[in-house]
């Protein structure tokens, strides 16, 4: 049964939700001034961002199966203020060092606010309304997208760079006045915690993503991907025997959790690293001031809304599997146009609205496909699990593709070139010397080419996993879709 106040309880979540979202895309936005004012290497870069997926990745499971245990909307406010305060510490660094360790801080706190959100959601709505609800928060979190960069350009263009972390602190205390006023608290069942498995997927998670988002600093040690390897397999085996285990792995033998899962974080490979280079094509190639790059990304966030409302009304008559790999495919389509970018602004919006065309088609669905196959008393760790796999393609995505982005730039740089203009687009930019300057924007340029093509391949391949894993499941004339619990 839909709880009386899920639309108030909603707004809380989406709130809250805004509160991540915000902090990811300003903090993108930010990147060409953490380089200028605080120092920052394009390896300092990497890890402020690699930093939070880290410890965030790390976490979710353990946070959401605690949730469960012990409340939901606990955790949240938990979260909320974890995260506010880290917010602050975040805004007083002085040194990249520093600023790492407070997004390590906030990893924290994210990591105990995101599985609540969609937890809460799951079991305050029904069936028959849960897929608005998930159109709403997924519209949230694009609207976050603009919102970020509109808010955090303005404080760049006005302020020192620490000024955009503080958009988070009153966004997080105005969540958590809210959640106290309207919120029930909500759990699951009351199983024992499970201290080998949180120390297992702790120790796994943690070590996984570590040995990736290392590997292009030249810092990947063998012996950290052995024992991510060795404690993900032994925290698989505990989860089997276990009496009361964490994580229930029968989920992945649910054809809809497991297909929209894997593509899902297929997807998230394939567009994490190019979406971080966004803002450096706007404020490095284009020249665009802050704010103004902000403001270039409203036609996809535009687009992005309007779809998502369209993929939630169409879920009614079509089933989640069309949706989804429909999506999917569009949002190849939007990576094959990003692909012949000219340097210019016309083909790079072309592009990212086909691409909010094509995620705003895929998002309710695949979230409602996922959380439908989850038991409402098991819906903190299941949330949990599903923000898990895409954190990780998301880690896979900065790792990997960033370093194609950085070798095919370096590549594309001539060879007399001073080494810190081959280094990175900000250093080409520092020399001052017009012909280097040009040469680091034809470089960027065709770095975020192929930076596309790749993206191309991992919708594709997203699309066809959806297509072979999920079922179809066809909705009845009229009524609202089954969702994904339902084959």
């Amino acid at each position: 049964m839909s709880h009386p106040r899920r639309w108030w309880i909603l707004g809380v979540l989406c709130l809250s939700l805004l509160t991540l979202v915000v902090d990811n895309t300003v903090l993108n936005l930010a990147i060409p001034s953490l380089m200028r004012e605080l120092g920052a290497s394009p390896s300092d870069v990497q890890w402020i961002i690699d930093a939070y997926i880290l410890v965030f990745a790390g976490l979710l499971l353990t946070a959401g199966s605690l949730s469960d245990r012990y409340g939901r909307r606990l955790f949240l406010i938990l979260g909320l203020a974890f995260f506010g305060g880290a917010s602050v510490a975040a805004m007083l660094a002085t040194e990249p060092w520093q600023l790492i360790g407070a997004r390590a801080l906030m990893g924290v706190g994210g990591s105990f606010v995101m599985p609540s959100t969609m937890s809460i959601l799951i079991t305050v709505f029904d069936e028959s309304e849960r897929r608005k609800a998930f159109a709403a928060w997924s519209s949230v979190a694009m609207a976050g997208v603009i919102a970020g960069p509109t808010l955090g350009g303005f404080l760049l263009q006005h302020y020192y760079w620490g000024s955009v972390f503080l958009l988070n602190v009153p966004i997080a205390v105005v969540a958590i006045i809210a959640a106290l006023v309207l919120m029930p608290e909500t759990k699951g069942d009351a199983r024992a915690v499970d201290p080998v498995g949180v120390v297992l997927s702790i120790v796994g998670m943690g070590a996984l993503v570590y040995a990736v988002v290392s590997a292009p600093t030249g810092e990947w040690n063998p012996l950290v991907a052995a024992v991510a390897v060795l404690a993900l397999l032994g925290f698989v085996l505990w989860e089997r025997r276990a009496a009361q285990p964490m994580l229930p792995l029968s989920l992945f033998r649910d054809r809809s959790f497991s297909g929209a899962s894997f593509s899902i974080v297929l997807l998230s490979f394939g567009s994490g690293a190019l979406m971080l280079a966004l803002t450096q094509y706007l404020q490095f190639v284009l020249g665009y001031e802050p704010l103004k790059a902000g403001m270039a990304l409203l036609p996809y966030v535009l687009a992005a809304l309007v779809f998502n409302g369209l993929g939630a009304a169409l879920g009614k008559k079509v089933g989640n599997r069309t949706l989804i790999v429909t999506g999917l495919l569009v949002m190849a389509v939007g990576f094959g146009v990003l692909a012949t970018l000219d340097g210019g602004y016309g083909m790079l919006i072309v592009s990212l609205m086909i691409m909010g065309v094509g995620g705003g088609l895929a998002g309710p669905a695949a979230y409602a496909t996922l959380m439908g196959a989850v038991p409402p008393e098991r819906a903190g760790v299941g949330s949990a699990l599903n923000d898990t796999v895409q954190q990780v393609g998301m880690a896979l995505s900065v790792a990997v593709l960033g370093s194609v982005l950085a070798g095919v730039y370096t590549a594309s740089m001539p060879a007399s070139a001073p080494e810190v203009a081959r280094d990175s687009i900000s250093g080409a930019l520092a020399l001052g010397d017009p012909a280097v300057a040009e040469a680091g924007r034809d470089a960027f340029v065709s770095a975020m080419s192929v930076g596309s093509v790749v993206g191309f391949g991992f919708c594709v391949a997203a699309a066809v996993m959806a297509l072979l894993l999920l079922r179809r499941t066809p909705a009845a004339e009229g009524a609202v879709e089954k969702e994904a619990a339902a084959v």
